[in-house]
C-alpha cells in the first residue's frame, strides 16, 4: 500500500491512494487555470489543472512534466512568494501523484457542478497530478457549530495602486485604476452583464469609509471578485442565481439584532456588520494580533486615489490614508509595487531578453527563465539594480520582479472567521464588547501560481485594448449610480477576538 502523508493545518492528513473514492470529495471552486475539490469529512483540498477541451491530450507530454509544473507552482509559493508575503499568510501545499482511475471518475463527478463559462476548460485526466491543501474555509482549532459554522470570505482584491513609471505614454493611467478601466472592456465583450463600482485602491487605502464602500460594492456586484462560503459551501458569488436576501438570511445567526429580525433594517444592519467584521480583519496585524491604525501622509510612489471611483472627489479633500504596514493588504501591495516600469517600460525589456536567448539559447537555464523557483531566482527578484545599465541582468531581474508582481496582482484573500463561544475567552488586553459578535479569525492568501514568461506580450497588447477602450467609452454618458438597498454606515462595529490560526 503506498500512503502518502501530509501535515497540513496544524493536523495530520493521510491519503491511501488505493483506497481514494470519488465521493468522498466534492466540487469547491476553479479559476482560469485550475480546479479545487474538498474532502467531505477532513480539512484538505485537491487543486487539479484545466487544459482547453480541444488540445487537453496534449497539453503535456509526459507524468513527470507534468508533475514538474505542479511542483513550480508549489516552490513559487514556497520559495518566493511566501518569502515577500510573510509565512503566516502563505500554505504551499504539497505537489502529489493521484490514481488516474480517482480523477477521471471525480472529473465525471463535478462535471454537473461546474459554471456552464467554465467548461471551455477540461480537467486534466492524464497525469494525475495535483497539489494538496488545507482547508481555507475552515479553522481547525475552533469547535464546530452547527447552527453557526466558520464563515470564510474570498476577496480578489486585484491591484491597488496606479502606475507611477514615467514609460506610462497615456495619462489615464496615472488617473484611473486598471480594474476600473477593464470593466468597460469586460462589459463590451460579454465577461459580465453588470459593471462594477469596487475600485481597489479604496480597499487599499487604509481609509475605514472607502474600504467600507469598496466591499459594500463587492457584495452588490461580486463577479468573480468575491466569494462567501458556510461550512465550505459556496452561499454567494459570481452564479446568477447568487442573491443578497439569501445571503442575509445565512449571516442572521451570526450578527443578531435588537428587533426587527425579519424587517428591512435588519437585513441592512446584518450586512454592515460583515462588511465591519472583513474590514477588521483586513487591517489587523498577524504578528500582534490588534487591528492596526490606518497610516495617514503623502505616498511614496502616485496617488492613492482612483478617477473612477465615486469617493474621488470627497478623497481629495480628505487627505490620504495607508493600510498598517504589517496588515494583510499593505503585504500584498508591497509585491505588486516590484512592477515599477508598468507593461509599457517591461515589454522593451523582454525584447531584449528574448534577442538574447535567440543568440544564447543555452542561458535560459543559468537566467532561470522557467524557474527553478528556489533562493537564487529570489535574489535576483530582491537585489535587482534600480538603474537600467543595459545588461541581460537587468533586464531579467525586471522581468522577474514584473511576474512576481503580476502574481500578487492577481492573488486572493481568505478570511475565515469562526464565532468565538462564552468559553472561548479574549487576551486579557483586548477590548471586548459583550452585546456585540466575537470571532476567532484566520487570514491567507492563496492563488499565487507563476505567471508564465511567455504571457508578457499579450499583457503588453491587452494594456494597449483596455486603455484604448476606456478613453473611447468614457465619451459617451455614463450610468447613474444605483440606489443601496441595504447598506448605510448607522451602526457599531463588530469586535474580533484575535487568535492566530
Amino acid at each position: 500500500m503506498v500512503i502518502i502523508v501530509l501535515t497540513l493545518h496544524n493536523n495530520d492528513c493521510v491519503m491511501e491512494l488505493d483506497k481514494m473514492d470519488e465521493n468522498d470529495w466534492k466540487y469547491h471552486g476553479e479559476g482560469n487555470k485550475s480546479l479545487v475539490v474538498s474532502h467531505s469529512q477532513h480539512s484538505r483540498v485537491l487543486r487539479l489543472l484545466k487544459y482547453p477541451a480541444e488540445n487537453a491530450e496534449h497539453a503535456h507530454q509526459t507524468t513527470e512534466q507534468a508533475f514538474r509544473h505542479i511542483q513550480n507552482i508549489v516552490d513559487f509559493n514556497k520559495n518566493i512568494m511566501k518569502q515577500l508575503l510573510g509565512e503566516k499568510y502563505v500554505h504551499h501545499g504539497e505537489a502529489v501523484k493521484l490514481p488516474l482511475d480517482f480523477v477521471r471518475q471525480l472529473s465525471l463527478k463535478v462535471q454537473q457542478e461546474r459554471p456552464e463559462s467554465r467548461c471551455d476548460k477540461v480537467m486534466d485526466t492524464f497525469s494525475g497530478c495535483a497539489v494538496c491543501l488545507p482547508n481555507l474555509t475552515q479553522i481547525s482549532t475552533c469547535h464546530n457549530n452547527e447552527h453557526r459554522p466558520p464563515l470564510c470570505i474570498e476577496i480578489k482584491p486585484k491591484c491597488g495602486f496606479l502606475p507611477f513609471s514615467r514609460h506610462v505614454s497615456k495619462e489615464v493611467k496615472h488617473k484611473v485604476c486598471r480594474f476600473c478601466m477593464h470593466q468597460h472592456f469586460k462589459l463590451a465583450n460579454g465577461k459580465w452583464k453588470t459593471m462594477s463600482r469596487y475600485c481597489p485602491l479604496d480597499l487599499f487605502s487604509g481609509n475605514k469609509q472607502r474600504m467600507y464602500i469598496a466591499i459594500k460594492h463587492l457584495l452588490e456586484e461580486p463577479q468573480n471578485n468575491l466569494r462567501i462560503f458556510k461550512k465550505g459551501e459556496l452561499i454567494y458569488g459570481c452564479k446568477d442565481d447568487m442573491d443578497l436576501n439569501e445571503l442575509v438570511q445565512h449571516l442572521k445567526p451570526y450578527f443578531p439584532t435588537n428587533g426587527l429580525i425579519n424587517g428591512h433594517q435588519s437585513s441592512k444592519a446584518v450586512l454592515n456588520e460583515l462588511i465591519q467584521v472583513i474590514t477588521s480583519a483586513l487591517l489587523s496585524s498577524w504578528d500582534s494580533g490588534r487591528i492596526g491604525e490606518p497610516r495617514k501622509g503623502q505616498p511614496t510612489e502616485g496617488r492613492a486615489h482612483c478617477e473612477a471611483s465615486i469617493l474621488h472627489r470627497d478623497m481629495l479633500r480628505n487627505g490620504n490614508h495607508y493600510p498598517p504596514k504589517d496588515c494583510v493588504l499593505s503585504k500584498i501591495r508591497q509585491a505588486q509595487m516590484l512592477d515599477s516600469l508598468d507593461i509599457e517600460g517591461l515589454y522593451p525589456l523582454y525584447k531584449r531578453v528574448e534577442q538574447y536567448l535567440e543568440e544564447f539559447p543555452k542561458e535560459r537555464n543559468r537566467l532561470q527563465i522557467d524557474g527553478p523557483y528556489n533562493e537564487n531566482f529570489l535574489e535576483k527578484v530582491k537585489n535587482c539594480p534600480s538603474e537600467d545599465d543595459g545588461s541581460i541582468e537587468y533586464a531579467v531581474g525586471k522581468v522577474h520582479q514584473y511576474r512576481v508582481a503580476m502574481t500578487a496582482k492577481d492573488c486572493s484573500v481568505m478570511i475565515t472567521l469562526a464565532p468565538s463561544g462564552e468559553e472561548e475567552l479574549p487576551e486579557p488586553n483586548m477590548e471586548i464588547q459583550p452585546s456585540k459578535p466575537r470571532f476567532t479569525y484566520s487570514v491567507s492568501i492563496l492563488d499565487l501560481d507563476p505567471k508564465p514568461y511567455e504571457n508578457i506580450p499579450h499583457q503588453y497588447k491587452l494594456d494597449l485594448k483596455i486603455v484604448n477602450y476606456y478613453l473611447r467609452s468614457i465619451q459617451s454618458k455614463q450610468e447613474p449610480p444605483k440606489p443601496s438597498l441595504y447598506l448605510e454606515r448607522d451602526h457599531d462595529d463588530c469586535t474580533l477576538v484575535f487568535h492566530s490560526v
